[in-house]
């Protein structure tokens, strides 16, 4: 009997050896990539959010000094990279392969170059004065397909500085805030057609009594949560209006945001925090006013998340810093490792890379 079961086992062994190979996908690295902001020689820097490894630093061919914006560096489903050259006139584009990226080149824009979003095959870019349109196609950043001036509500262009952040709503619309103080400030809401920029916008003046519409993260319907930097507040904007405004629970200065699924994360850049929001139809929640803390004393700037991995850049004192966070289902945050030391004064943006899943 002994000797049957062993003679069987190996059969099973052997016939299973002759079949088809099959082997189970695999996924590369994590990635976290920021912008140094250089203001003479722009470069990224790419770090493994598991083992806080810098992989690569890679030059942007262009010159950074981007100040007071969202986004100045966005990723793609993964595959694209993109980060602003402020001082050059241009974005630079990059492409992963496997665990490292690759310069794509370079795109030129009609106002020097704030924050990028991507969405129905296109790249946008709000610069200083315009935000333009450039189509993707075959994984690559082309030709400009659109382009529009901004505007605030109270008329004529937005000041130097003025340009925050841009995001896309849905297939005919995307967003861009301008802070004007001691205005309100305004949200342009910008058409599209066939994902390209087309006519002027729609400027939207902030809630009276507030400042600086700034950071924002867009839900699947279309509404998003919009911070009210200066005045410490979060609004909720939908169907070309805002609909609610909230203060932040003691917490100062909510700039910058990220969202996963139904929680909106926002950097709250005077007391160093992370707070935990939620929106709906008409109304928005504080679901934790307190759901992380930066530790490094620099001040807290731009977060992005994806993959169960949040990151947010600071700097201060002539230092930059990532710190990195886990978070769960409940969105509940935990530190990553200590925060990772970046060897430049100015830094600007991150965005987190997931891998797609390939064939060994």
């Amino acid at each position: 009997m002994f000797r049957w079961a062993q003679w069987s086992a190996v059969a099973v062994l052997v016939i299973a050896g002759t079949g088809p190979s099959v082997q189970a996908k695999d996924r590369g690295l994590t990635l976290a990539v920021i912008m140094t902001n250089d203001k003479d020689a722009n470069a990224i820097q790419v770090y493994d959010t598991g083992t806080h490894a810098l992989l690569q630093t890679l030059s942007t061919h262009g010159k950074g000094g981007v100040s007071g914006n969202a986004r100045g560096v966005r990723q793609y489903n993964g595959d694209l990279f993109a980060a602003v050259n402020y001082g050059s006139g241009n974005v630079a584009v990059f492409r992963r392969s496997g665990d490292r990226l690759v310069f794509d080149g370079l795109v030129t824009t009609t106002s020097a170059p704030v924050s990028i979003d991507f969405g129905n095959d296109h790249m946008y870019v709000a610069g200083t004065t315009t935000v333009d349109s450039f189509v993707i196609r075959h994984g690559r950043v082309e030709w400009m397909d659109g382009t529009t001036a901004l505007e605030i509500a109270e008329g004529g262009a937005p000041p130097i500085g003025a340009t925050s952040q841009i995001g896309v709503t849905g297939p005919r619309q995307l967003l861009v805030t301008l802070k004007t103080d001691p205005t309100p400030g305004t949200v342009d809401v910008v058409s599209l057609a066939d994902g390209a920029v087309s006519g002027s916008p729609a400027a939207v003046p902030g809630p009276t009594g507030s400042l600086a519409p700034f950071g924002f993260s867009v839900y699947h319907d279309g509404s998003a949560i919009i911070t009210l930097a200066h005045s410490a507040q979060d609004g909720l904007f939908r169907n070309g209006a805002f609909v609610t405004e909230i203060g932040t629970a003691g917490q100062l200065g909510p700039c910058w945001t990220t969202r996963v699924g139904k929680y909106v994360f926002v950097v709250n850049t005077g007391t160093k925090t992370i707070s935990r929001l939620i929106g709906t139809g008409n109304h928005v929640f504080i679901d934790a006013a307190v759901a992380a803390t930066v530790t490094t004393g620099g001040n807290p700037l731009d977060p992005d998340a994806d993959g169960g991995v949040l990151g947010v850049i600071d700097h201060g004192a002539g230092q930059s810093h990532l710190s990195l966070f886990h978070y769960n289902a409940f969105g509940e945050l935990s530190a990553s490792g200590s925060p990772i030391s970046i060897a430049v004064a100015d830094g600007n943006g991150v965005a987190i890379m997931v891998a797609r899943d390939v064939d060994d």
